[in-house]
Order: C-alpha cells, then sequence, then structure tokens
C-alpha cells in the first residue's frame, strides 16, 4: 500500500469518531423517525387529495409513480449489491487504498444503479427511458442543423406554436438535448447507449464527492461517506434519468474547484468553471449549484481560483448566446409552459412539504439522522467560517458547512415553486450533497444504516413503477 494514497496534508491525520456531545443514537433514530413520520404522513395525505379531485397530477404522491409490485431481472443483483455493501462497505472504505477506494465506489454505484434498473428489464428499464413522447431522444433529427436549431430553440418551448418542444426539451436549456445529439453523431445513437451514458457519468458522481470531502473535510470523514454515496436511495432515479448526468457533472464541478482551492491548481480551476458553465445549460434550476460552489471557497478561505473559474465558466454562456440562444429569454418562456402543463395544476401548499418527503425517500433515512447532525452542529460552524480571525473550519465543520450549503440550494429550489413533484428525481445534483452527512453517524452502527438505506431503495423499486 502506498502511503502517498491514503495522506490527506491539508487536514489532521485523526479525527473524532462522533461530534462530542451528540454521540447517542437515540436523537439519530428519532429524526429518522420524523423522516418515516413526513414520507407516511405525505403518502397519505397525498392518497386522498389525489383521489379527491385528482389535483396532484402524480398516482401515488409524493413519488411520480403508480402501484405495481413486482420482480424481476435485476432483482438478485440488487439484493447481493445491498448485502454485498452492507456486511463489507465500511470495512473495504477504511482500508482500500484511497485511488483504488475511488475506482471500487465508482464501481458500486454503477453496479447498484443497474441492477436497480434493471428490475424493470433491460427494454423497460433502461433502453426505453430517455425515447418516450417527453423526452431528448424524440427530437434528434430536428438538430441537424445545430446552429439553426439553437437560433430557433426558444420559439418552441411554450404550447401553442406548431412544433413545440416535448415536455424535458421545453424543460432544460439545450446543453441537455445537444449531449444526446453528440452521442448519436459518434454513433452511440438510441435509447440504450443513452440509458448507459446517463447511468456511468450518473455514478461517477460518488468519486466526485468523495474528492470533494477528503480536500475539504479530511480523508477519514470521506472514507465514512463512501459506503453510502455507494448505495444511495436515489440510484432508483439514477436508473436512467439524464437527471443522474446532470448530478455527476455539477458534482465534478464543485470536486475540481475543491482541488483547485486546496492545491492551487489553475487547470482544476479552469475545468471547474467549464464544467459549471455547461451545468447551467443542462437546467435551469442547477445555477443554485453556485451555493456549494461558494462554500468551498469558504471552507478554504481563498479566492485563488475565482478569476480563472469564472474566466472558463463565461465560455458556455458566451458560445451559446453567439449561437443564437439566449438563456435569460429562454427562462420566462420556460416558466410560462411549466404552468400550462401539470405544474400549473399541482398545489404549491401540499408540494412544498411533499417535495420534502419525496427528497426523504431518495436520500434516506441515515441521511435525516445525519442531517440532524449537521443542523445541530451550524452554528458554531457558521459563526466560525464567518469569523475572518478564527483558524480554518475543522474537519466537522467543513462537512456541515458543504452539506448545509446543498440543503440551503435544495430548499431554494423547493420554495421557488418550479419543483412541485418529481423532485425524486429533479433534485439529484443537490442529493449527492446531502448524503456525507452520513459520516457524521457513530462507526459502530454504520451497518445498520446502510441497511435501512438498502431497504428503502429496494422497497420503492419493487413496490412502484417510477417511470423514470
Amino acid at each position: 500500500m502506498k502511503t502517498e494514497e491514503r495522506s490527506d496534508s491539508s487536514r489532521p491525520a485523526e479525527e473524532p469518531a462522533a461530534p462530542a456531545g451528540r454521540a447517542g443514537h437515540r436523537p439519530d433514530l428519532v429524526a429518522a423517525g420524523v423522516g418515516a413520520l413526513l414520507v407516511a404522513v405525505a403518502c397519505g395525505v397525498g392518497w386522498a387529495w389525489q383521489r379527491s379531485n385528482g389535483e396532484l397530477q402524480a398516482q401515488w404522491p409524493p413519488l411520480l409513480a403508480s402501484w405495481n409490485p413486482h420482480v424481476g431481472p435485476g432483482t438478485p443483483a440488487a439484493l447481493t449489491v445491498a448485502a454485498a455493501v452492507v456486511a463489507y462497505g465500511p470495512a473495504l472504505a477504511d482500508r482500500l487504498p484511497w485511488r483504488r477506494l475511488l475506482l471500487t465506489a465508482w464501481a458500486t454505484a454503477m453496479a447498484w444503479i443497474f441492477s436497480l434498473a434493471l428490475i424493470e428489464g433491460w427494454y423497460r428499464g433502461i433502453a426505453r427511458r430517455l425515447t418516450t413522447k417527453h423526452e431528448y431522444l424524440r427530437v434528434i433529427d430536428r438538430f441537424d442543423d445545430i446552429p439553426a436549431a439553437l437560433r430557433g430553440f426558444t420559439d418552441h418551448i411554450v404550447v401553442g406554436p406548431p412544433g413545440n418542444w416535448p415536455a424535458h426539451v421545453a424543460g432544460h436549456p439545450p446543453g441537455a438535448t445537444l449531449t444526446f445529439v453528440w452521442l448519436d453523431r459518434i454513433g452511440l445513437g438510441g435509447g440504450a447507449w443513452a440509458g448507459v451514458f446517463c447511468i456511468v457519468l450518473g455514478a461517477s458522481g460518488v468519486a466526485a464527492v468523495l474528492i470533494a470531502v477528503r480536500a475539504l473535510a479530511g480523508e477519514r470523514l470521506a472514507r465514512r461517506a463512501a459506503p453510502f454515496l455507494a448505495l444511495a436511495p436515489f440510484a432508483v432515479w439514477t436508473g436512467t434519468s439524464a437527471d443522474g448526468y446532470f448530478a455527476g457533472v455539477a458534482a465534478w464541478s464543485i470536486a475540481l474547484l475543491a482541488v483547485a482551492a486546496t492545491r492551487r491548481s489553475l487547470l482544476a480551476a479552469c475545468a471547474s468553471g467549464l464544467l459549471f458553465g455547461w451545468t447551467c445549460y443542462l437546467s435551469y434550476g442547477l445555477p443554485l449549484i453556485a451555493l456549494p460552489l461558494a462554500t468551498v471557497l469558504l471552507i478554504t478561505r481563498t479566492t485563488r481560483p475565482v478569476l480563472p473559474f469564472l474566466a472558463a465558466a463565461l465560455t458556455v454562456p458566451l458560445a451559446f448566446t453567439l449561437t443564437g440562444f439566449a438563456w435569460w429569454e429562454a427562462y420566462p418562456l420556460l416558466v410560462e409552459r411549466y404552468y400550462q402543463g401539470a405544474g400549473g395544476v399541482r398545489p404549491y401548499t401540499y408540494w412544498v412539504w411533499g417535495n420534502l418527503a419525496a427528497a426523504t425517500l431518495a436520500v434516506g433515512l441515515a441521511t435525516a439522522a445525519g442531517l440532524r447532525r449537521t443542523l445541530a452542529a451550524t452554528p458554531s460552524a457558521a459563526l466560525g467560517a464567518l469569523h475572518p480571525r478564527r483558524p480554518a473550519p475543522t474537519a466537522e465543520a467543513a462537512l456541515t458547512l458543504l452539506v448545509l450549503a446543498a440543503l440551503l440550494a435544495l430548499l431554494a429550489a423547493d420554495l421557488s415553486g418550479m419543483s412541485k413533484a418529481e423532485t425524486e428525481r429533479i433534485w439529484q445534483p443537490f442529493y449527492f450533497w446531502l448524503l456525507p452527512a452520513t459520516a457524521l453517524l457513530p462507526v459502530r452502527g454504520r451497518r445498520g444504516w446502510l441497511g435501512a438505506q438498502a431497504g428503502v431503495a429496494l422497497l420503492v423499486n419493487h413496490l412502484v413503477w417510477t417511470g423514470w
């Protein structure tokens, strides 16, 4: 084993096993119970509300899903992956050399996502997902002339004019659709290749988060989070939706900025900026990733990467604008399109909290317990970070700030009213950064919490048809 792979010069080698004063299990169990209660209430109220007038526009709220108990070809594999991670994940995360751990976590996440998707079978679970009437692959032939398609993109967002885009094409900037156009151009066309692409890129976000946590909060906390990231419940929706791909791109932007800030890497800063620029052209809601990015600079107390980051980030909007697509002109049209459809019917009064129940299912009960510890540590972490004369944040405080930034971004998306339902899928770029809160849980109970995480994903995937 190479010593340099386990070293971490930016953080102390030793960290407390659990935050002082909060090591008891009971508050964690209470937090998990509150999360479960929120889900139960959202299911009960949502079921009654939907049956009474259909306003929620979801058959099995708070998820966009329908009741469909089933097993499939991926069931044995999913059970095997879950059992292996619960049994061996914590020990391997502690002992593997760092680079091998990154590859193992990424490979495990891919196995987990693929096996969950294959519960529906290859065609229904992977090859068909991105070819339905709402999806990007439906319009590939309309991008034969890419500059012309971009110049006329905003003309087809609102329902009414001839040839309006399918829902997901209209609901995202053209970077999302262009990704699949380019895949088609290089010979990887069709739903199967698109699905595999989204799964592989989405799973890579696990490695990105681990790199960022190690750079900002130390290797030990990163290792503790690794099994939870690999066995994330939101893998149900990563395989396969384009939002998994969006989440991977956003995660690498944050990870590379963390590397740039801690290692003074100009290349990493430029790559981070370029990916952030691209992220903003994948989804209109993802400029909120600026919150975790800014928190990276707050934790590291440096502005050194800012100029190269911004210079690289601005190349993406410049390129799109010069080609004929203006983000700021398209967004108001998206809002209009959103309220022409289900968004105009779904009641904010339910979804503003029902979304959080869906998020609880997506991140799992262990994350709910970890978030309790994050919120308990927030006052001291925030005061320390904002005080100019305080030393750099401790490992726990750095992790707390990073998770809190993602939570605030998620809450901003929720309060906006532009995320009414489907958040189990849409908010994946934020969920990635909530899961590291599990590193704050006591070491002794890790296997139990991992089992709870796997149980949520397996139950959801086997009891309902998610449609994503």
